[in-house]
């Protein structure tokens, strides 16, 4: 196949002014360098696009693709990871990952817990906050966890994120809706294990890949995987595999991830972050359908790597899951 890629380089960003913390959800070029190889190496030639705006100019000028191999981010708004699927739906060409819907509605924390919520599946009580006067509705129990509704990597959360009183918590609200221009999502704060897992395929074809547990060291900003904390990941978090068949914690982590994902009607491969309440129990927290793919930093190639899956493979079987939507030629 002609596989096209959509990507958000930072090193462009940065050039254009823009600052770390905007660019932190954007690729580097040795990301692109290594998932163009490991595409090329399942036997399709390759065409790098680059932005969605690199996009319109191509799909402009009449070109087209087998299939898009899709990682945009984008820059601003509740809508920015769906601008790509969106154009690629409009010209009827096969991308990867979740649809326009699914990337919005996951983007926008507060509407996947309610989907996640109303399915019947287990996760924090929460409040979509935007102004600080709303504040006064939340009830409690504390402590509780603020974050801007719609930013990943960290972004929004520090220390501060942890909240012990109804005057911290309106100072907080306060700042990430100046900080960030967006609703702040508030909701009970779990204070037990915290996992990401891996999940591969769409609908019920669904395979769990693996969970990684994140475990904060010394040297980490205590009880929170902050934004601090994922940026210095190689000195202040060990990324643990840990297995369902001795884990009772994380084969249940698994199977509400793995009902999550159907529920929320992501395809082909991310993750789904959850964390224990006081009980030990895992709940929902977010879903990742438009995963980092670093073959060493990101969570899902490392989760991939921890099960004896290489990054080749990894890539492959994203592409095996998303070529069952590329038209095939008819028989004769």
């Amino acid at each position: 196949m002609r596989i096209g890629m959509t990507y958000d380089l930072r090193s462009e960003y940065l050039a254009a002014g823009y600052g770390e913390e905007e660019t932190a959800e954007f690729d580097r070029e040795e990301t692109i360098d290594l998932l163009a190889e490991a595409i090329a190496s399942w036997g399709h030639s390759i065409d790098r696009i680059g932005s969605a705006k690199r996009l319109v100019e191509r799909l402009s000028a009449g070109d087209r693709w087998d299939l898009v191999f899709n990682i945009c981010e984008g820059l601003r708004g509740l809508g920015r990871e769906s601008q790509v699927p969106v154009l690629l739906e409009l010209y009827d060409i096969p991308y990867t990952f979740s649809d326009p819907a699914v990337t919005a509605v996951c983007l926008h924390k507060g509407m996947t817990k309610a989907i996640v919520r109303d399915g019947g599946l287990a996760t924090p009580r929460s409040w979509t906050i935007d102004a600080p006067e709303q504040t006064a509705v939340i009830d409690g129990p504390y402590p509780l966890f603020a974050k801007p509704i719609a930013e990943g990597t960290g972004k929004g959360i520090t220390p501060a994120s942890k909240i012990s009183d109804r005057s911290e918590l309106r100072q907080r609200v306060a700042e990430l809706l100046t900080t960030f221009g967006q609703s702040v999502l508030v909701e009970t704060y779990l204070p037990g294990r915290e996992f990401t897992v891996g999940l591969l395929g769409t609908g019920e074809r669904t395979e769990v890949l693996g969970t990684l547990e994140i475990v904060l060291l010394d040297s980490a900003e205590p009880e929170i995987y902050s934004y601090a904390n994922k940026e210095s990941c190689e000195e202040r978090v060990e990324y643990r595999l840990v297995l369902p068949e001795n884990d009772p914690a994380v084969a249940a982590a698994e199977r509400l991830a793995r009902d999550a994902w159907i529920a929320l009607g992501c395809r082909d491969g991310g993750r789904i972050d959850l964390r224990c309440d006081a009980n030990g129990q895992p709940q929902f927290l977010e879903a990742n359908p438009l995963a980092g793919l670093h073959p060493s930093h990101s969570d899902l190639p490392m989760l991939a790597t921890a099960r004896g899956v290489s990054y080749r493979d990894l890539i492959g079987r994203i592409l095996s899951s998303a070529s069952t939507r590329v038209p095939q030629p008819e028989r004769s």
